[in-house]
C-alpha cells in the first residue's frame, strides 16, 4: 500500500507542475557547442531541451539602405580606400550600393554568460530568453 501512496503523491506533484504554464529561472552557459546551460548544481539543460530566441543565437537579417535628400540620408557609397594588399581586387574604388542586403548577427551564447530562461511544458522545454549580465 505504501508504494501506491507514493505513486499517487508523485502523480499529484507532476500534475501540479504541469499546470504551471511558465516559470522564470536563471542559468549559466557551461558549453557553447553543444549548448549546455546549468540551472542549479544538479540540473544541466542540453540542446534538445532549449528553445533559443534571436537574442541568444546567430541569425540573418535583411536590411535596406535608405536614401533621402538631407546630408545624412544621401546615397551610400563604399569607402574610396585600398585594402592594402596590392592585389587589383583590393585597389581603391568607390561605387554606390543600394537595396536590400543580408547581414549576419552574431548573438550566440558563450561559456560563462548568464541567461534568463522560461520553463514551459511542465519542465520539459526551456525558452532561453536573453542574457542577464552585460557582454564584454
Amino acid at each position: 500500500m505504501n508504494e501506491l501512496v507514493k505513486a499517487v503523491k508523485q502523480a499529484a506533484v507532476e500534475a501540479v507542475r504541469a499546470e504551471a504554464p511558465v516559470a522564470v529561472c536563471y542559468g549559466t552557459v557551461t558549453s557553447a557547442s553543444p549548448l549546455k546551460i546549468q540551472v542549479d548544481q544538479k540540473k544541466t539543460l542540453t540542446d534538445p531541451q532549449l528553445i533559443l530566441t534571436d537574442n541568444v543565437r546567430d541569425f540573418n537579417v535583411e536590411m535596406s539602405t535608405i536614401e533621402g535628400t538631407g546630408k545624412s540620408l544621401g546615397p551610400h557609397y563604399t569607402e574610396d580606400e585600398s585594402g592594402g594588399s596590392g592585389y587589383p581586387a583590393f585597389a581603391a574604388h568607390k561605387h554606390r550600393y543600394q537595396g536590400r542586403k543580408k547581414w549576419r548577427v552574431h548573438n550566440a551564447l558563450k561559456v560563462g554568460e548568464k541567461v534568463i530562461l522560461l520553463r514551459c511544458d511542465g519542465g520539459q522545454k526551456y525558452i532561453v530568453l536573453d542574457r542577464w549580465e552585460a557582454r564584454e
